[in-house]
């Protein structure tokens, strides 16, 4: 895999690693689910709230990859870079630039 310095470099490569619509569909629940939970989390601060939005978020995302995109998740090795994708394309998504149905 090419080394990455920036998100703006990265970014196009994650896009790229979402090319099926369900694969898509699948963050956008993911993410939709650990944003609630993130809600969860700061109107109680139950720390359990955390893990419930990691894992409901990876839980899809990773369902996709595996089973949908068959790809690895880009998460394994850009942790953080994969991260601001998760919210970026959830964004675009909501904006119409990416179509999940």
């Amino acid at each position: 895999m090419k080394k990455y310095n920036s998100f703006n470099e990265f970014y196009p490569y994650y896009i790229s690693e979402h090319d099926n619509k369900y694969t898509k569909l699948t963050h956008f629940i993911g993410t939709s689910i650990s944003i609630f939970f993130l809600i969860k989390f700061f109107l109680s601060f139950n720390i359990l709230f955390i893990l419930y939005a990691l894992l409901s978020g990876y839980g899809f995302a990773w369902i996709g990859h595996f089973f949908i995109e068959k790809n690895k998740p880009a998460t394994f090795t850009y942790p953080f870079y994969s991260f601001i994708g998760d919210y970026k394309m959830y964004l675009e998504i909501l904006q119409g630039k990416h179509k999940i149905f």
